[in-house]
């Protein structure tokens, strides 16, 4: 076997998925000390991270279309390098109306690189590798999103919030520069884009029950993650962001589901099946952290996130074995209903996480579970109807 070296297209793809959830994720459990610095309410302090999903949830599709016409190569590139310009800029701005449309113009960025890396993963990997090679992608997302919010809570303790954004923009940077190694471009099938192609995909029946479920799923993953910052300094107002960024640790568990995808699908018998336990571990955790005991929500939120990315690197394989043209499309559909998804968790489930406290929070986060394990089912029933 050919061993992976950091400058292979596979290494440079899961670094690139790395550093650019960093980006996303980085200003999520430091929300509450842009609240003290800039003298923020907390719905100001969420924007910092609303608004960058907030593009996620739309620009997919589009670049899903240009990654039809266009070079994923290009795109991914010009994306990297501006990405990594506005980390810097971040770092350095005192104006927080400037540091949210930098956020901003980051979020329309973030998914031309994710739309790039997912096509070019599914575009590289034979049929039979899909759904590994795309768990071990989510697998790199999952780290990314772990060392985000775990090294900004750390790095903002040591030396201030700005530090972390610095080395991320470098990271970029480098990043930009490293990706010319890369020889070719993948085939993505180019064509001239069209809304038949949309209207074609949206014509599969599992795929519309998969597009609603994912939505559901990350709105509640999104919801606990951007207001449990909030939560944990409202029982110790103490307590430190390199605390916060500890209880992200549970992120980690999202390694141990999207490595072993295959091995979950085979145990369960299939794909649907094995989506099912992790929405059942998914909300058993979501109910468990009503109890507002700091060691043991941290424990609980372990089997939270591992619950949350079994059902998420099962199913973002599953819609490229669902398709077998326009992928790329098909990618982008699936990261924008994901992050439309994320978007409106991240503020929209904070009116009733404000007036009627914590776990009346949860308690509306159960009833989508409760409605993304319905739509599960539904995508099965569709696919056994088409054979």
């Amino acid at each position: 076997m050919r061993r992976r070296t950091l400058q292979s297209p596979q290494s440079l793809i899961y670094l690139g998925a790395i550093l650019t959830i960093c980006s996303l994720y980085a200003a999520q459990p430091i929300q509450p000390v842009f609240q003290q610095e800039f003298g923020l309410t907390g719905f100001q302090a969420v924007l910092f991270t609303t608004l960058m999903m907030l593009p996620l949830g739309f620009a997919p599709l589009a670049y899903g279309f240009i990654l039809e016409s266009f070079s994923a190569k290009h795109l991914l590139r010009g994306a990297v390098l501006c990405l990594g310009l506005l980390e810097l800029a971040f770092s350095v701005t005192d104006s927080y109306l400037w540091l949210l449309l930098i956020r901003g113009a980051q979020g329309f960025l973030i998914p031309a690189i994710l739309t790039s890396l997912m096509s070019y993963i599914a575009y590289i990997s034979p049929r039979e590798e899909v759904q590994q090679a795309i768990a071990s992608y989510i697998g790199a997302t999952i780290l990314g999103g772990f060392l985000g919010r775990f090294l900004s809570g750390l790095f903002t303790d040591l030396l201030g919030w700005r530090f972390f954004f610095a080395v991320l923009g470098v990271a970029l940077l480098i990043f930009f520069f490293l990706m010319d190694k890369l020889e070719r471009d993948v085939n993505l099938n180019y064509s001239r884009p069209d809304l038949g192609k949309l209207r074609r995909l949206l014509a599969n029946p599992p795929l519309i029950w998969l597009y609603s479920a994912i939505f559901c799923i990350f709105y509640v993953f999104a919801a606990v993650m951007n207001f449990l910052p909030f939560e944990l300094k409202r029982i110790d107002p103490n307590f430190s962001e390199s605390g916060i960024g500890l209880f992200y640790l549970g992120y980690s568990m999202g390694l141990l589901a999207a490595a072993n995808a295959g091995r979950m699908i085979r145990f369960f018998g299939s794909e649907v099946r094995a989506v099912r336990v992790g929405l059942l571990i998914f909300g058993a955790a979501t109910l468990l952290l009503m109890v507002e005991v700091q060691w043991l929500m941290g424990l609980t939120m372990f089997a939270f996130c591992f619950g949350m990315f079994m059902a998420h690197s099962l199913l973002s394989g599953y819609v490229n074995r669902l398709v077998e043209e326009n992928r790329g499309l098909a990618n982008g559909l699936y990261i924008s209903c994901y992050y439309l998804g994320g978007t409106i968790g991240s503020f929209a489930p904070g009116i009733i996480f404000q007036y009627l406290g914590w776990r009346l929070f949860l308690a509306s986060l159960l009833v989508m579970l409760a409605l993304a394990f319905v739509l599960i089912m539904g995508m099965s029933r569709a696919i056994a109807r088409n054979g």
